[in-house]
């Protein structure tokens, strides 16, 4: 079947992103109906430009992690049949105190269970300590009034939820043999020692964003709940912490996956295509419906932005005629992935069997993806 796509004119997106919009190293991949149609990459790995960048260069990817542990969890559901509309205390009994007695994995998953912020003080490193704390939280808001996005608590949430569900089995080593693996994709939850000499560096953004930019007013004012989530737990704030070696092989479920567009883009590959890749079925149907519906919608009280979740994946929230607010997943309304802080993002749009990754080492602000990004993402649906 010949490619869908304008292959010379994403292809000029792709590098004019170097010539004029500040592009270090970079990849794009693009998956229709089971195979790749598109791989792009370019660039440097080191600002020094001494490193050349490849399509086999995994790269920190942040928040692109969320994608990839809730559909981990939604196959540990679908394999033990336990519907995401079960409490949770039900498989974890600490976790119902405090008002949470009635909160769902679909609730936690898409972002309405008020634990983007803890209380108290608990480093980021100590898993047992911060789920312990976790658990005892009293929301952040009234259940069932509205949500917000859980920027770092939300691994911790799901790879607590994996072990409990499992009888030990970490996110870490779930995502690997479930996915990664079988897959063949250089896609890490916790990144083998084996693997340290190929990661690009990630660098900070060199600009700043826009003064009444409203998200980083919140995130800016000590105390905002914006500020609180952004900081829960302690630790690992800083580009230059996340480049450790023991972060990358660390596994943080929120925000330290480390991984190839190459990779991202077949596993959304496999989700665009059905649930099926290579002969071998991940997901049946009423699985998949999970992360094509949109389950909570509305104001976010952490990104202070309109936003939409189905269960673990992130949606283009819609106006009150069903019309998309904004297209980072682009047209189809079942579109459904994850973007990560500075520019990095994944989706699968099963409307077309299209699947889209984008990684990147230079960053830019935001927390959407951006426009370098997005232009790209423009140019596969021209």
């Amino acid at each position: 079947m010949k490619s869908p796509l304008d292959e010379a004119g994403i292809a000029e997106v792709f590098w004019d992103n170097f010539r004029s919009h500040g592009e270090l190293g970079a990849s794009v991949c693009v998956w229709k109906e089971g195979r790749e149609i598109l791989s792009l990459a370019g660039g440097h790995r080191d600002r020094a430009k001494t490193e050349e960048w490849t399509s086999e260069t995994p790269v920190l990817v942040w928040s692109v992690t969320k994608g990839l542990a809730a559909v981990s969890l939604l196959h540990v559901c679908q394999e033990q049949e336990v519907s995401p509309l079960t409490p949770v205390r039900a498989f974890w009994p600490e976790f119902g105190q405090a008002g949470k007695e009635g909160v769902t994995i679909a609730e936690v998953l898409s972002h309405q269970a008020g634990l983007a912020a803890l209380s108290h003080a608990v480093d980021a490193w100590d898993h047992r300590a911060v789920v312990t704390a976790l658990a005892a939280e009293v929301p952040n808001w009234r259940l069932g009034e509205g949500h917000g996005y859980h920027p770092r608590t939300m691994g911790y949430l799901v790879d607590e939820m994996i072990r409990r569900l499992t009888g030990g089995v970490t996110l870490k080593e779930y995502w690997f043999e479930q996915f990664a693996k079988p897959l063949g994709i250089d896609v890490w939850i916790g990144l083998p020692e084996s693997e340290l000499g190929r990661v690009g560096s990630i660098f900070p953004a060199k600009t700043f964003p826009a003064k009444d930019d409203r998200f980083f007013l919140a995130f800016s004012q000590s105390g905002s709940l914006t500020a609180r989530a952004f900081g829960s737990p302690q630790g690992l704030f800083s580009v230059a912490a996340m480049n450790t070696p023991e972060v990358r092989m660390g596994s943080f479920g929120a925000f330290g996956g480390v991984g190839t567009a190459r990779g991202l883009g077949k596993f959304y590959g496999m989700l665009a295509a059905g649930g099926t890749m290579e002969g071998r079925r991940f997901f049946r149907e009423e699985s998949l419906e999970w992360m094509t519906g949109t389950r909570s919608q509305g104001w976010d009280r952490v990104l202070q932005a309109e936003t939409a979740f189905g269960v673990g994946l992130m949606r283009d929230p819609v106006d009150r005629l069903g019309v998309k607010l904004r297209e980072h997943f682009g047209p189809s309304l079942r579109a459904f992935g994850h973007p990560g802080a500075g520019g990095s993002h994944g989706f699968a749009d099963p409307e077309t069997g299209i699947s889209f990754a984008y990684v990147m080492n230079q960053m830019t602000p935001g927390i959407f993806p951006g426009e370098k990004c997005l232009r790209l993402v423009k140019a596969i649906y021209a």
